[in-house]
């Protein structure tokens, strides 16, 4: 027993360490690939108890690496956030209890594909219980590997996290002449996955091309105007001057931000109407509409359009408790154009794989997505969108406030960006094409998580029916 305590130190910490730095804001991906691998190796050798304490103390406390950023940014009780972090170590301590338990039995190739399975299961599962979707995903952390992303349009982001977890375990069983073979084959599973990204990402895009603007102000004054009337009147002309230098460049259509002001009556936002029948340009803008009539109140991005009303889209996934008082829309909205179908969503609607799915299945090859993120997680929330654009095939224009203003291509390639801190009114212009591309995932949907959750089931049937013969 004290030679397996003096394994379970290096192999704690090791885990921590991988864990605490391919998470979090800013994830350094290849981290990611062998985060599982000390725990697991360690559970190859030891008692179940044993290796389900290491494994979830260490992820427990990797988790901890976002502790500044839910109790200090989003000021989440710390109760909370801590049974966050007992939640996420459930994964890791379940595949490490089944992996030990499976090699011990002789099924080395179960034992490879179980780590994976329940990953992945644990993670679909939360993302149908939980108000923030799929946020917390371990695929997230390759959102800058693309050859990976592509995975992404075949199964979702299951398929990126049933990589990065097999890959652990296929390292693992290299070290034992009895499992070379087996963790090589894995290992090939992983190569071709890569490899089917590289010739994604190398085949020409078509489509017609789309010039678009992006325009957002960190202001103080600009930041959540609630105030109805001439504070919101002065905020939209603002904006609309702004947006009229974009539309001299030539721009299509202009994104602004989520939630900038309040908005009571018809013409309180005349200002971009006007702008829309001035140029001739499209622009989304996102503003909290009260309904004075009910006293119901909408997180709304307003399509402007020339010479026509404009068309409105209610935020489907709200943000607990800031938007609970808030009611959730179910509509799609969708522009016809010449150069496509493009369609609008807000912020918190890209952590969930619908509405973006939705959209695809409609055929739009443009999401245009006003956005309002809190700095310390620009990159982080903000690039979780792009996985959508990969998944249903469109290109992304979002514009957030205490964020990014970026544009990406549905395999991802982040094709022009800025932060919205940059300048008093931050700006953007791209050419982007609007294109859509039907996936695999898009005609199958979840179709890898219940494959996960099918070789989940039938690792435990495998365990049970062995004990029993035992």
């Amino acid at each position: 027993m004290a030679s397996m305590l003096k394994k379970a130190v290096p192999a704690l910490l090791t885990t921590l360490l991988l864990h605490w730095f391919s998470d979090g804001m800013h994830p350094l991906w290849p981290l990611a690939w062998i985060a599982a691998l000390p725990v697991l190796w360690f559970a190859a050798q030891a008692p179940a108890w044993l290796s389900a304490g290491v494994a979830f103390l260490a992820w427990f406390a990797g988790s901890f690496t976002l502790w500044g950023y839910f109790v200090g940014t989003i000021h989440m009780p710390i109760p909370v956030a801590c049974g966050i972090f007992a939640f996420s170590a459930l994964a890791p301590t379940l595949a490490a209890v089944l992996f030990g338990a499976l090699l011990r039995r002789g099924a080395a190739g179960l034992a490879m594909l179980v780590v994976p399975a329940v990953w992945v299961t644990v993670e679909y599962v939360y993302s149908l219980l939980s108000p923030h979707g799929t946020n917390g995903s371990l695929s997230y952390s390759q959102l800058d590997f693309l050859p990976a992303l592509q995975m992404a349009s075949l199964t979702g982001p299951w398929g990126i996290t049933f990589l990065l977890t097999l890959t652990s375990a296929a390292l693992v069983l290299c070290v034992s002449s009895r499992t070379r073979r087996v963790a090589v084959a894995g290992l090939a599973v992983v190569a071709l996955a890569l490899a089917f990204g590289t010739v994604r990402l190398s085949r020409p895009q078509g489509g017609e091309m789309v010039k678009v603007g992006l325009i957002s102000s960190d202001l103080k004054e600009n930041m959540g105007v609630q105030d109805p009337g001439e504070p919101a009147a002065r905020l939209f002309t603002d904006y609309a001057r702004e947006a009229t230098a974009l539309a001299q460049q030539g721009v299509q259509v202009i994104v602004l931000p989520e939630n900038m002001a309040v908005v009571l009556k018809p013409g309180d936002d005349q200002a971009f109407q006007d702008f829309a029948d001035n140029t001739g340009v499209e622009l989304v803008a996102g503003m909290l509409h009260v309904d004075t009539g009910t006293g119901r109140k909408y997180n709304e991005a307003r399509l402007y359009r020339p010479h026509e009303p404009a068309l409105a889209y209610d935020k489907q996934h709200l943000l607990p408790p800031f938007e609970s008082p808030f009611t959730p829309g179910a509509q799609l909205t969708l522009l016809k154009k010449s150069v496509g179908l493009w369609g609008v969503a807000i912020c918190k609607d890209m952590d969930f794989t619908a509405p973006a799915s939705l959209y695809g299945a409609a055929g739009a090859g443009l999401l245009l997505v006003p956005a309002w993120d809190f700095t310390s997680d620009a990159w982080q929330h903000g690039h979780i969108a792009i996985m959508r654009a990969v998944e249903s095939g469109f290109s992304l224009v979002r514009t957030a406030r205490g964020g990014f203003l970026t544009v990406a291509d549905d395999r991802g390639r982040v094709i022009a960006e800025a932060t919205s801190w940059s300048a008093p009114y931050a700006s953007l212009v791209a050419t982007v094409p609007s294109r859509h591309e039907t996936t695999l995932y898009l005609r199958l949907g979840d179709w890898f998580a219940w494959l996960s959750i099918v070789l989940l089931a039938a690792a435990l049937a495998r365990l049970l029916l062995r004990r029993r013969a035992d």
